[in-house]
């Protein structure tokens, strides 16, 4: 004979009803409290390891479930629907546990925050400024545009820029600290 049949053969509470038993538990009958245990704590682990998808933690949650159950038994209403009662206690306790889960992700395995200058508004106002910048740079004269654009955009030495622009380096000088003079003017509201 299995030990849980026995178990509940040699309990005389084992054929009580469940009003009955939940009755003698509320009064603190712990040998009632057994055999609600026993009765159905299978169906809670079932329960339990459905919602939690593994065994790791059904075990403690059906625990906790029976401790609340234990301490909270004189708030139950109807005794005949204890089943039902400790149903709805290790699903809230199931459903804590996988939100918990939730919370307690570990650092490592999320992504760092974005940097703020990718925020939306970083964004924005960065093309704003190269809008204005574009507008800035369309009002210099042709030689003042094609100097600042080869030095700051495409990193060109002053040598190289006078070899592209077949200029004298002096001329690619003047025209360079023209048109800086002329973008730190009109820019200043972006400073």
């Amino acid at each position: 004979m299995p030990s849980t049949l026995r178990e509940q053969v040699a309990s005389p509470l084992a054929g009580a009803t469940d009003q009955m038993l939940s009755d003698r538990a509320a009064d603190g009958d712990l040998r009632a409290f057994e055999v609600l245990v026993r009765r159905y704590g299978p169906l809670m682990r079932i329960y339990a390891t459905r919602v939690l998808g593994s065994n790791d933690e059904t075990d403690d949650v059906v625990q906790e479930s029976f401790i609340t159950a234990w301490q909270q038994l004189g708030t139950l209403d109807d005794g005949s629907a204890v089943k039902s009662w400790l149903m709805r206690i290790v699903s809230r306790k199931s459903i804590d546990r996988l939100r918990a889960r939730r919370l307690h992700v570990n650092i490592e395995d999320t992504d760092a925050p974005a940097p703020e200058s990718h925020a939306p508004h970083a964004l924005a106002e960065a093309e704003s400024q190269t809008e204005a910048l574009a507008r800035v740079l369309a009002t210099l004269p042709e030689d003042q545009r094609r100097c600042w654009t080869l030095r700051e955009l495409a990193e060109y030495s002053y040598g190289d820029i006078a070899d592209e622009l077949n200029l004298p380096l002096s001329t690619v000088r003047g025209l360079l600290a023209r048109a800086r003079k002329t973008l730190l003017r009109e820019m200043e509201e972006w400073r």
